[in-house]
């Protein structure tokens, strides 16, 4: 009697189709923790959210999310790198095309942009700066985020001589700090009352003269 056959030949591209599904499913998963995350973090921070409490969310395992994240700053990380962190390089790859015009009034606009950006991610913000105080990992990646910004300013940085290159940085990362801490104290904290308008009046006050290049 013959024995049945045991290793029968797969179709061809079955693995591969089996792999392609596996990878979708991860895939699909990793989103789901990051879409919960972010609504976890944005809702109640991030001191009080726990990784169970993001795999609950999506009805997974706490191990199951450790396959994806190494915890609550990588996933955070993720949130980050999906959307504040590209945008926020477009952001300052305008303003450098924005001080090639020398216009004030481009500068202007641009500062009304700024804190355009900034309400978008308002209520991402408090789980960041959270995560930047509480996670040496996080920290980093906040550090290297305000760190790129003069790196894709490369027309500006370009009108500064050699010897006054870490100034011309020096300068771009007060903005950057300026304007995070003015949007905190504005639109999250409520302890500056002024309109949109105004501030991007005074700050265009400020930062169009502190940024133009030597001889300008």
């Amino acid at each position: 009697m013959t024995e049945p056959a045991t290793d029968l030949p797969q179709p061809a591209g079955a693995t591969t189709r089996r792999t392609s599904l596996r990878d979708e499913q991860k895939r699909l998963t990793r989103s789901r923790l990051i879409d919960a995350a972010k609504a976890l973090f944005t809702t109640q921070g991030y001191a009080p959210v726990r990784v169970d409490d993001i795999a609950a969310a999506v009805g997974c395992s706490r191990a199951t999310f450790y396959l994806h994240f190494t915890g609550k700053p990588d996933v955070l990380r993720a949130i980050a790198e999906q959307g504040a962190l590209p945008s926020v390089q477009i952001f300052y790859e305008d303003l450098d095309h924005v001080l090639d015009t020398g216009s004030r009034e481009e500068f202007a606009a641009w500062v009304r942009r700024s804190i355009d950006w900034f309400q978008e991610y308002k209520d991402l913000l408090p789980a960041w700066d959270e995560a930047t105080a509480l996670e040496p990992e996080f920290r980093e990646v906040a550090r290297e985020g305000i760190l790129a910004v003069p790196g894709v300013m490369t027309s500006y940085l370009s009108r500064w001589p050699a010897a006054r290159q870490d100034e011309a940085r020096l300068r771009i990362e007060l903005l950057v700090a300026q304007l995070e801490r003015f949007f905190t104290r504005w639109a999250m904290q409520g302890t500056i009352d002024v309109s949109a308008e105004e501030a991007a009046t005074v700050l265009t006050d400020i930062w169009f003269p502190a940024l133009q290049t030597p001889g300008a």
